[in-house]
Order: structure tokens, then C-alpha cells, then sequence
């Protein structure tokens, strides 16, 4: 398989480096993805939004031939998804890390805007199931290696339009809810989850056992987990 890996807000490819040996030592083939204007000053990523960074992963779609698996992590599970609307026919299954399926016009998230860009907020505006298993020495590495994004793509809407996107092979990996949780959202959907509860096939992995705290950036705390999760997804189609 082509893995195609797409990170959160903040993070560049390299914060998939230690996910990205296992799955090629299964025999897979990884392309992990800085987006578009990650770490540059508003006079370079100003017009740069969320349709820029589903374009830039639909051109790696393109780069390459055979079944693509797309991978998105946190905000970035906004963009695989927009890849899988734009790409339905070549997408053998989409994996969501610790987030869920956006709706048409829906967004990431509202953070504070500085100089024209979005810094990463700090560990504290993050609650702390997110980011229990970040011990301080873990938190200050990763904290030394974000990047800010562009202005408009937490917040940018996302258009989708090809209801084929729903029939593609679908897995949460979940980290920071249990399974049951999601189970119990699927089955009365609020408005925000309404894309979910639309998936025709999916598949949810809880990465821990209930009341083992494994955060929101499983790639850095627990990236042998994390890989181990991805394969299980894939075996799925093989």
C-alpha cells in the first residue's frame, strides 16, 4: 500500500518518523506530508486555506500509482477527508487518528491569530486527557519542533461533494475516547457528527484500554501503538 500521512495543525512530516519504519518494514510505502505554508510568515501563507492542503494530498494521490491508504491525524483528519471527496475511486481506506470525519462546511477549530499566522497555543489550553501521557521532557521536544500554520486553515470551511467518500472503508483510531463513547454518538448523531454516523464502513480502534491515558498525539508518545493500529486498519483490505 501507499500511506499517505498527513499531520495536525502545527506538525510536519517529520513528526511521523517514528510510525513511518514500521509500516514500511510491513512492507508499505509512506508519504508523510508538510502542508502548504506550515512555518512560513503571513507574506508567504496568507492566502494559503484548507483547500490548498486537501490539494496538496490529492496531488500525492496522483504521484502514484496502486491502492493509496490515507492517514490524518488531528486537524489533519479535515484534509484526508476532503482528499477522499475529491478522490473516491483511489482511496482504499481513510484513517482518522484522534479525530472525526468533518461535515460539509465544517472547520477545525478558532485559535488566536498572531502576526498573520497561528502559533501553537501552548500545552495549557489543551485539556488534560490530551495530553497526559506528554511527560515534560516529551511536551518540551515536541514544543521545540511546531511550526505555525496559515491564518485561514483552522477555520477555513471544508466543501465536500461526491457521496462516494462515505462508501470508502473508514477506521477511527480513537486515543483520548473510548470506543463505546463513539459507539453511543453513531447512534444519535448530533449535528457536528452527522458524517460519521454516514460512513458506510467503519471500523474503530481504541489505541489504550479504558482508563489508560494515551493522549492526543499518539505519533510522538506511543508510536509503535500507534503503527501497530495503522497495519491492524490495513490488514482489513489486504
Amino acid at each position: 500500500m501507499n500511506i499517505v500521512l498527513v499531520p495536525g495543525l502545527w506538525l510536519d512530516a517529520s513528526t511521523w518518523g517514528e510510525v513511518s519504519p514500521a509500516l514500511e518494514a510491513a512492507g508499505h510505502r509512506t508519504h508523510p506530508l508538510t502542508m502548504p505554508g506550515v512555518g512560513e510568515p503571513a507574506s508567504r501563507s496568507a492566502g494559503i486555506g484548507i483547500a490548498d492542503w486537501v490539494g496538496a494530498t490529492v496531488a500525492e494521490i496522483d504521484r502514484h500509482d496502486g491502492d493509496m491508504v490515507l492517514v490524518g491525524h488531528s486537524g489533519g483528519g479535515n484534509v484526508v477527508y476532503g482528499a477522499v471527496d475529491a478522490r473516491p475511486e483511489r482511496v482504499t481506506r481513510v484513517i482518522f487518528v484522534d479525530t472525526f470525519p468533518p461535515t460539509d462546511g465544517g472547520s477545525i477549530w478558532d485559535f488566536p491569530v498572531v502576526d498573520g499566522v497561528v502559533p501553537f497555543p501552548g500545552w495549557e489550553s489543551f485539556e488534560e486527557g490530551e495530553v497526559a501521557d506528554l511527560d515534560e521532557q516529551t511536551r518540551a521536544e515536541l514544543g521545540a519542533r511546531v511550526k505555525t500554520v496559515p491564518e485561514r486553515v483552522p477555520t477555513d470551511a471544508l466543501r465536500l461533494s461526491d457521496e462516494r467518500r462515505r462508501a470508502v472503508p473508514a477506521t477511527m483510531i480513537t486515543s483520548t475516547m473510548p470506543e463505546a463513547q463513539i459507539r453511543a454518538i453513531i447512534q444519535e448523531p448530533p449535528a457536528w457528527a452527522a458524517e460519521l454516523a454516514a460512513l458506510e464502513r467503519l471500523e474503530v480502534i481504541q489505541l489504550g484500554a479504558d482508563g489508560d491515558p494515551t493522549g492526543h498525539w499518539p505519533q510522538v508518545s506511543r508510536p509503535g501503538a500507534l503503527a501497530e493500529a495503522i497495519l491492524r486498519a490495513i490488514r482489513r483490505i489486504e
